[in-house]
């Protein structure tokens, strides 16, 4: 079946309560906007309200403008329950979020029953594996991005002994299984798995099992501030392996917080799309609001908004169960390029690369 081609809408929306009230066109933003893991969360809001002021510069959808509503889950499954009532409670139909899979998880549960639109930046599989026809994804899969860490590490690194670290979390603990599953299948020996607690801050104990296991790559699934307090308490008890995790590692904090100890730390993360050409009048726009625009959910969160803009205003606004059905019968043109989903709301085809870390917050493409 051919699908329906959609020029995405320029990007730039703000997102509100009701669904739309008057010429008003209300859209949630929900992430951790709080708490550690909040560069992200602010790395949505920019994607996001970008969007809109462009779109709303440009007219708006079919005479509404549209108009931002913040929620803030912390990263936390019980806070984004509670958000997610309180979405369904401010008539809020659509919405660009959560990030954190162990918060996207149960609030869509409870976004199913209520016919919420979710485009989610969550990697976790598990998001989408339940069947719900009203979630979609702007970024790939975790299986996706740990296919593409573990053939770096086979191919590139041929480390000798690998440990695997992990937060406990539906995230950080699913990818970091995925790695070692494929490792394991390539015939790379993984040594030692071992879980971490967020917020923990002294990881002496398992620096010093890593140094007697003979340790010299370590794969960690997770958020930066944990791994961060490792690498730096790490190379002051002398222990310096390559590190490697995925995209909830890639920001400026923890170089910050790890110092010089996360020089060459290895992570998986999407596209720079800021480094695009046809992305430019976007970049200088989120620049002259000071804004770094290499930051990967900037782009996830600020295609979510076009994708919702193009097909609303193809369809109108009224029902969410006719906008997806719309979304998943189209191709759109976004900043990070042609999206169109499969039948679970998961993205056909996206491409992740391996970018290495420096003191100075930034990455640059891996060597291959």
């Amino acid at each position: 079946m051919l699908k329906k081609r959609f020029a995405a809408l320029a990007v730039s929306m703000v997102v509100s309560l009701s669904a739309h009230a008057g010429d008003t066109l209300k859209i949630g933003i929900a992430g951790p906007f709080s708490g550690p893991v909040s560069p992200y969360g602010q790395m949505q809001l920019q994607g996001a309200y970008a969007a809109i002021e462009f779109i709303n510069q440009q007219g708006g959808i079919q005479g509404m403008t549209l108009e931002a509503v913040e929620y803030d889950d912390g990263c936390e499954p019980k806070q984004a329950v509670s958000v997610a009532n309180r979405v369904v409670n401010d008539g809020v139909r659509y919405l660009v979020g959560h990030l954190c899979s162990s918060s996207t998880q149960p609030a869509t549960d409870i976004y199913k029953d209520e016919n919420v639109l979710v485009i989610t930046g969550s990697t976790n599989p598990g998001i989408t594996s339940r069947g719900y026809p009203l979630i979609f994804r702007t970024i790939g899969l975790d299986s996706e991005q740990g296919e593409t860490a573990a053939r770096y590490i086979t191919e590139q690194v041929k480390p000798q002994r690998v440990a695997i670290i992990h937060d406990k979390q539906q995230y950080g603990k699913g990818i970091a299984m995925i790695v070692k599953q494929q490792l394991q299948a390539a015939g790379t020996e993984v040594v030692t798995v071992d879980g971490v607690s967020s917020g923990e801050k002294d990881f002496s104990a398992l620096i010093s099992k890593l140094k007697r296991e003979r340790i010299d790559f370590v794969y960690y699934g997770g958020y930066h501030p944990e791994l961060a307090l490792l690498m730096r308490q790490g190379k002051a008890l002398e222990f310096s392996p390559t590190y490697m995790g995925p995209e909830g590692l890639g920001n400026k904090d923890i170089a910050f917080l790890a110092g010089e100890a996360v020089e060459g730390l290895l992570v998986t993360l999407p596209t720079r799309y800021d480094l695009l050409p046809r992305n430019q009048a976007v970049v200088d726009q989120l620049k002259a609001k000071g804004v770094d625009p290499s930051g990967p959910f900037i782009w996830t969160s600020y295609a979510a908004v076009e994708a919702l803009a193009s097909v609303i205003n193809q369809v109108g606004a009224d029902d969410p169960v006719r906008v997806a059905q719309a979304m998943r019968d189209a191709t759109i043109e976004t900043a990070i390029g042609p999206l169109s989903w499969d039948a679970h709301g998961d993205l056909n085809g996206f491409p992740f690369g391996v970018y290495r870390w420096h003191q100075d917050g930034t990455g640059t493409p891996a060597a291959h």
